[in-house]
């Protein structure tokens, strides 16, 4: 009597509808280092002092704002258990506060970062 270790393990069945067999992983050559992602390669301290070189833009301070007033709706309704119509209320306001504080925060920083890049 065959004991369950002594069974046959079963093979994965690498044939395609016509029959044919395709080798295994990657089958084409291998990327170049220019066709690779340069920024994977990159540090973090190089990652950080990229991201700070970038002037602030206003489409980022609306993103930023966007995700703030979702996230302060979303705790005022669950938190403070205010109806939905009260906290999309609130959302629009502070969406409209956050957008150029979030812009002028972000200059601020973008500034300090210059200053200090130009003493050194």
């Amino acid at each position: 009597m065959a004991t369950t270790k002594k069974k046959r393990r079963p093979t994965k069945h690498r044939g395609n509808a016509a029959g044919m067999i395709e080798t295994r992983g990657r089958t084409g050559r291998k990327p170049t280092d220019a066709e690779r992602k340069p920024s994977a390669k990159m540090s973090a301290a190089e990652r950080r002092q990229a991201r700070l070189d970038t002037p602030p833009s206003w489409r980022s301070a609306i993103n930023k704002a966007a995700i703030a007033a979702v996230v302060f709706a979303v705790a005022v309704t669950l938190l403070f258990q205010r109806p939905i119509l009260a906290s999309l209320g609130l959302a629009v306001f502070t969406f409209f506060v956050y957008v150029p504080l979030s812009y002028y925060t972000d200059l601020f920083i973008y500034n300090r970062a210059q200053k200090a890049k130009a003493k050194s």
